[in-house]
């Protein structure tokens, strides 16, 4: 993805020096620690990317490899980038939306505190409607290169985009809905929580659309965001973090989804053309 390595938004607030104290696993089972996460996430707000890429943190996370010893406070490479992003996505939703409000990105190390309750490395990045922010671990993007095998700067950008999806969902009271709706809505493959999963890679579509009609892409970087998306597809994380497959617990999709629905926001260029709940 062509961008500025100098640029800086605004809209990026920086909290890496502040760190939080970590969360630590043990006990209950993986399936179990995701299920407990993914709740207490809902009832306090909290719209996570992906629990079981997040929950790897928990069985021999990334803490002590050297990461977070490169990211400081103040400007650098991957507040650059995320600031990029960040700005040309909302530029391009401020075209679109009419009486768009931005939201804002809040790069933090292992935890930090949000609108939604404290927030965690462990959950991997997430949106908090009640603060209008996108939380984010950039360390998140080395275990979506390393252990998800979905390398590349416009994988990340997907990331970024997939947050943002959060955030017009927000304004347009589709996320208030599925957050008040009943448990056993919100879970399974045909659940509230997959379709606004979905949509959210719909409306990342949409933008990687308008980025390359402008020419901000690079060959390949279509095909960067479409391995990442199967990369978090529930039906391969689980089976990469259990053996099996469980349906019935999914809460954003399956590879096949998530890549198709990226694909729909990309191919039409359409907001009308994500409305995954119909």
């Amino acid at each position: 993805m062509r961008r500025d390595d100098n640029y800086d938004s605004s809209d990026v607030e920086d909290r890496r020096s502040d760190r939080g104290p970590s969360m630590s696993g043990g006990g209950g089972g993986l399936g179990i620690l995701i299920d407990l996460i993914y709740w207490l996430g809902w009832k306090r707000g909290l719209i996570v990317f992906g629990l079981l890429a997040g929950a790897s943190y928990f069985f021999g996370g990334i803490g002590g490899n050297g990461v977070h010893s490169t990211q400081h406070a103040g400007h650098d490479e991957a507040r650059a980038f995320v600031g990029y992003v960040l700005d040309d996505v909302q530029k391009t939703w401020e075209s679109r939306v009419p009486n768009y409000r931005h939201a804002k990105v809040v790069l933090y190390a292992d935890a930090t505190t949000t609108g939604c309750g404290m927030g965690e490395s462990a959950v991997g990045p997430f949106y908090c409607p009640n603060d209008e922010r996108v939380y984010l671990d950039v360390t998140f993007f080395q275990e979506l290169r390393d252990r998800l095998g979905a390398p590349g700067d416009f994988a990340q950008a997907y990331v970024i985009a997939h947050e943002l999806g959060h955030h017009l969902q927000k304004l347009d009271g589709t996320s208030d809905r599925v957050q008040h709706a009943g448990r056993s809505q919100l879970q399974g493959e045909g659940g509230l929580s997959v379709k606004l999963e979905l949509q959210a890679d719909c409306y990342a579509g949409v933008w990687a659309a308008s980025a390359e009609k402008r020419g901000l892409l690079s060959p390949g970087d279509i095909d960067q965001a479409i391995t990442a998306a199967a990369a978090v597809g529930d039906d391969r994380l689980q089976k990469q973090a259990t053996g099996t497959v469980q349906p019935e617990k999914w809460t954003h999709g399956s590879s096949a989804e998530r890549k198709q629905w990226f694909r729909t926001g990309h191919d039409t260029g359409e907001l009308s053309a994500c409305d995954t709940f119909k």
